[in-house]
């Protein structure tokens, strides 16, 4: 049997947390940002903070309403500090008309996890989570389709949290709930199963996460059967699945179903095919080492062909949308700058920069997308000396070290000129690795109306955790290092 001492306890906190605020609003039963969990905040609102002013001839009800619409309006706006003390007020009012053990109280406290969550606040939004969770399972039961939202909202913490081995719990027991209701089949339990296949790679499960993107796609194609245009949505998300699970074989292969479905019902100059046929492109950067390289023929120079086929659908196409005709040009001449065939560069970043000089609105995305080097290529680094902490380590038992990396870009998006500086200045592998990852990134060039340009006086840092054993071992071995230095002097 579960024990609601914690809850009750929780609400009695938030009750007292917010006694002086503003009487918070209504929840919506269905629907609303409130059934998506948020996490209780580590200290209470302060007696200003109230967003609106308190109505005393309102009712109860009435003054929820209101918080309640305040809550969502802070939520679309992303005011995050200010939502979070609305859904406090949210959850005090609820506590007031409906009691601690109602469905109405845990979807409060889903609502205040949610925004805690989207600050953040990992720890409390697990809290409140549990909590909603806890209710449910008291009021209904523990197979309830009230669950999955707040399991969603939980697992998702819990991987921000850096525990993806708590998340697939979680995950999983939200995906038997829905087969449980709904069926095994259900099509609900596709964004679960996305999340369980990110709990893997997070995990270093590149195989269990393929699985679970295979049987995403198996359920999709039942869902969409003999409707082949509504199943692009859910193959280009599989496909950024399988890139972003180092699948490029696969990825490649979805985009070539995507773009078999759109000839076939669309005709081959739509523009649909823009999106895929860049993606398509950009895959062939990278090399699938789940394969052998002989199965690989051409890589980088295979994309050419999708790249300037997206542009000139792109070009052709009466009334496109001007983002989307300077993002193909751009792509086209990154891929060029990649291949270091720098007059067609030239010829296509010129075209975008004249694209993006029109107005306003355009002169600020030119900013963004070609007045400051934009990197095109590059991998992620190590966050740890050695072995990786188990998870549920806190970052703050680590000390944390910093290399930093002055370097040049030149004008055909090549880096030059690197200098290195570490603290502690030990860690020389650690540098290395920083060393060889910056020196093999390629860029977008700098642009100005002269055309591409060098940019000098770049600085790039990278944070690391180590421990002090770690930092130990190494200065122990400097002196013998030295010594060993010394005798080899001495016997020459």
């Amino acid at each position: 049997m579960i024990n609601l001492n914690k809850t009750v306890a929780l609400f009695i906190a938030i009750l007292l947390a917010v006694a002086s605020q503003a009487e918070p609003g209504d929840i919506d039963d269905e629907g609303s940002p409130l059934d998506q969990v948020v996490p209780v905040a580590d200290e209470p609102p302060g007696p200003t903070e109230s967003a609106t002013p308190v109505d005393d001839a309102r009712t109860l009800d009435e003054r929820l309403a209101a918080e309640f619409e305040l809550y969502r309006r802070l939520v679309a706006e992303d005011a995050l500090d200010e939502a979070d003390v609305s859904a406090k007020r949210i959850v005090q009012m609820v506590m007031k008309i409906h009691g601690p053990e109602s469905i109405e109280a845990s979807k409060a406290l889903n609502n205040l996890a949610l925004v805690q969550h989207k600050s953040g606040q990992y720890g409390a939004a697990i809290q409140n989570f549990e909590a909603a969770v806890e209710i449910i399972e008291t009021v209904e039961d523990r197979l309830n389709e009230k669950l999955v939202n707040p399991l969603k909202g939980l697992g998702a913490a819990q991987l921000g949290s850096g525990r993806p081995d708590l998340a697939q719990q979680t995950f999983n027991r939200a995906t038997h709930i829905t087969h449980v209701n709904e069926g095994p089949h259900n099509i609900e339990q596709v964004e679960i199963l996305e999340s369980l296949a990110q709990s893997a790679m997070l995990m270093g499960d590149s195989k269990g996460a393929r699985n679970l993107l295979n049987r995403i796609h198996m359920l999709n194609v039942r869902h969409f059967e003999g409707n082949d245009l509504a199943l692009l949505p859910s193959l280009l998300r599989r496909a950024s699945w399988q890139h972003a699970a180092r699948y490029y074989m696969d990825e490649r292969a979805t985009y070539r179903r995507a773009i078999r479905i759109i000839e076939s019902r669309l005709g081959k100059d739509d523009p649909q095919l823009i999106l895929p046929l860049s993606k398509l492109g950009q895959s062939y950067y990278f090399v699938d080492l789940t394969q052998s390289n002989s199965q690989q023929p051409g890589l980088v120079s295979s994309g050419e062909i999708y790249f300037k086929r997206a542009e000139r659908i792109a070009d052709e196409t009466p009334g496109v949308d001007w983002r989307v005709l300077a993002e193909t040009k751009l792509a086209l001449a990154d891929y060029y700058i990649y291949a270091d065939a720098q007059s067609r560069a030239r010829k296509f970043y010129t075209q975008a920069w004249n694209l993006l000089s029109a107005d306003q609105e355009r002169l600020a995305v030119r900013a963004e997308l070609l007045e400051q080097p934009v990197v095109l290529m590059s991998d992620p680094l190590p966050q740890y000396v050695g072995e990786k902490p188990p998870d549920g380590t806190s970052t703050d038992e680590l000390l944390t070290g910093t290399i930093r990396v002055d370097y040049t870009v030149s004008a055909r998006g090549r880096v030059r000129n690197i200098r290195t500086e570490a603290i502690p200045p030990q860690f020389t592998d650690m540098q290395r690795m920083v060393h060889r990852e910056i020196r093999r990134q390629v860029f977008r060039p700098r642009m100005t109306d002269e055309g591409l340009q060098q940019s000098d006086n770049l600085v790039f840092e990278h944070s690391f955790f180590y421990r002090q054993a770690d930092l130990d071992k190494l200065t122990r071995q400097e002196p013998q290092a030295d010594q060993q230095s010394t005798d080899e002097n001495s016997e020459s």
